[in-house]
Parts: structure tokens; sequence; C-alpha cells
């Protein structure tokens, strides 16, 4: 056998831990976007707009070129500058507090809830000073937060709400859909997540005025765009905000519509998966699925279990390369971004700040879990787990 041959089978016994789906309709969306006379800022972006607004029940939907723009774009629509505090979680991807940074704010970190990893409103309240203008909520692995809580929290403290949604796009809280729980909130495109624009992000928001602001952010502070002067007749624009090029092209838009379309089955095979781990996992000395609660529906970006050290089980480093020895593509998310390099040394971050994100880290693991997914592909990492527990442990 050549290496290339090797390569290509080793390549299809494959696991990732997040896989994106491509259909013949999706292509034919793109297609008919290119060969229009619009490519960007057309009404492509706006039919997605309209249909996220949709879907989600907001009012608003700003479309922008990735899930961290739209993070950026909420810091600038709530006026975050230099003397700011954002309260946010610790366990998520670094670009949460990195758009607090980007308006020169500071980002607080708030620990999370040992069961379920998901921001506590205990500790949002113990952040909170007379320099915090925002929390901003991570649906961590696809779960909504505590929203009534952290909701009356906000209030009390004449805070902004933010829902940083980028894994929750379909949950539920309370039979409320994510994209109204919060006054803004940020989704993500990626190719990772439930549907898919390649690169993408979007906003939601109730508020005309946040809406209006974003709008001009993501095209360099200018209130209008090439192809509403073209409309009116006119040359003249204003740039009225530093803004960036966070624009999102029409193709682009036009797969993120087709693949909403598919997002309820999706949702649907995502949760099923779930529900077989939950199954086969039961049985797993030392493992344990993220803690769910009954009054909300959870979107299943991820597929977080917790390797029990303290019932013997492996050290997470060493059951991590045992997986990926067996093509099983396990992931870990996330490193506490207080302990990124960059906030240790801007900031003066370090351990201790939020222990219970700083202990679960040491333990968790992110499953394969993507809609294309059979049971036989379950029942696979079951095995290969069981079987990287014991290696692990030699």
């Amino acid at each position: 056998m050549n290496e290339q041959t090797r390569n290509v089978i080793t390549l299809a016994k494959q696991l990732p831990y997040g896989r994106h789906t491509i259909t013949e309709d999706d292509i034919d969306a793109v297609v008919e976007v290119l060969r229009s006379d619009w490519l960007t800022t057309g009404p492509a972006v706006e039919r997605f707009e309209n249909a996220i607004a949709a879907y989600t029940g907001a009012s608003h939907a700003v479309a922008v070129s990735s899930g961290t723009a739209a993070l950026h774009a909420v810091m600038h629509a709530l006026g975050i500058r230099p003397g700011d505090e954002v309260v946010v979680p610790p366990i998520t991807f670094a670009a949460t507090a990195n758009a607090v940074v980007y308006c020169g704010g500071t980002p607080i970190f708030a620990d999370v809830k040992p069961g379920s990893l998901l921001l506590d409103p205990a500790r949002v309240v113990e952040k909170i000073t007379s320099r915090t203008r925002a929390v901003v909520a991570v649906d961590y692995a696809g779960q909504p937060c505590d929203y009534d809580e952290l909701r009356e929290i906000a209030r009390q403290h004449n805070l902004a709400l933010v829902a940083d949604a980028c894994h929750a796009i379909g949950a539920t809280y309370k039979n409320r859909k994510v994209g109204t729980l919060a006054d803004l909130t940020a989704f993500s495109f990626h190719p990772v997540k439930h549907i898919t624009t390649g690169e993408g992000g979007m906003i939601t928001t109730n508020e005309a005025g946040f809406a209006k602001r974003m709008r001009a952010f993501r095209n360099h502070g200018i209130t209008t765009d090439h192809k509403e002067r073209n409309e009116k007749g006119s040359f003249f624009y204003e740039m009225v905000d530093l803004g960036f090029n966070y624009r999102i092209s029409d193709f682009q838009c036009a797969l993120g519509t087709s693949q909403l379309r598919k997002l309820p089955l999706w949702l649907k095979q995502r949760e099923s998966i779930a529900r077989k781990y939950d199954e086969q996992l039961r049985v797993v000395k030392g493992v344990r699925p993220l803690e769910g609660h009954p009054d909300r529906t959870h979107a299943y970006h991820l597929y977080v279990i917790r390797l029990d050290l303290q019932t013997g089980s492996s050290p997470r480093a060493k059951v991590f390369a045992a997986l990926r020895q067996q093509g099983i593509g396990a992931n870990v998310h996330y490193l506490p971004v207080h302990l990124h390099p960059f906030y240790r040394t801007r900031f003066g971050y370090g351990e201790g700040l939020c222990p219970v994100a700083e202990a679960a880290y040491e333990e968790i693991l992110s499953l394969p879990i993507y809609p294309q997914m059979d049971d036989a592909d379950v029942l696979r990492v079951v095995d290969s787990l069981e079987k990287a527990l014991k290696e692990g442990g030699r």
C-alpha cells in the first residue's frame, strides 16, 4: 500500500467533532446569485436577514462577516469604550471577550455553574461595579443560559444583556427562541455550526437604534451603501462612525438562507445523537455529560463530557491522544479565556480567578456530533472512548 492510499483510508476513518452539510439546493442557491447582478450588499443579504428575524421572532437582524464581527458590532452598538467593564464567562471562545477589548473595554470574568458550565448569575452579581455596562451570556455547547435571572440582574443594575448564541441557534428557553432573550444576540455561521455561510454572523435585536448603528458599523461607519445610493441616483455619503468592512456577500447569504430551511431537521438529528450518547455513556465509568435543564431545549452544537478524575479515570490529555489515534476527532472547548497569555499579560489575570471553570477545563472533552452521524458512528465513538480510558490508565 502506497502512502497516498494509506492517507485516503486514514481520512475516511476520521470522525471530526463537527462537520458541515452542503446539499445540491445549497449549491443551486449560490450559483443563482453568482449569475445575478449583485454579489455583495444586494437583495440576498436582506432576504437572509429577514429569514433569521422571522425564525427567531426578532424585529431586526443584521448580517456580518463572522461571529466575531457580530460580537464586535454588538459592543459598538452599546457604546463600550475605555473605562467600561463587561461581565463575561471564562468558558467560551476568546472572541467573546476580545470584542470588549476591541472597543477599549475591560472583560470581567464571572465563573460558571459546575453542572452545565453556563454563566452563574450569582457570580455575575459579585462582579458588578459602577463601571459595568453589560453582561454577556454564552449559551455554551448550545444550551441557553438562565435568562430570567440574568435579565433581572441587568434590570436592577441598568445593564445591557447580550447573548452570545454562536452555539445555540434554534434552542429555546421557557418556550422562547434564542434570538429574543437578550437586548442583542450574536450568531455564528462558521462551517462547524448548525448552518453555515462559509464564514458569517448575525445579530438580532428588537431595538431599531441598535440595528441602525450596526448596519453603519459593518460598512466603515457609512450611513448608506452603494446599492442604496444607486437606487436614489445619488453619489453622496457620510461616515458618521469609525466602522469596519464587516460586510457579508450575497452568495454567502444565499447559502445561509438555503441552510436555514433545513435547520429544524438538523436540530432533531443533533438531539437524537445526543440522546444516543446519553444512553450509551450511562454505563461508562468515569464519564459524565454536562447537565441539562428541563425548561429549555438544547441545540447541541457540542456534546461535552467530563472525565471524572476522582473515580480513577485517566487524565484528559492521555484520553484525548488515544481517541485521536483511533480516528475520533475529539476536541476541548475551551481553555478559560482569562488563562490565555494575552489576558494574563494585558490584564494580570491568572489561576484562581474562576475556580469552577479552571477545574472543568482539566476534565472536559467534546465528542463528535453533526447531523450525518448515525448510530454506528455513536457506538464507535463510545467504544473508542472506553478503550481510550483503559489505555490512558496504563
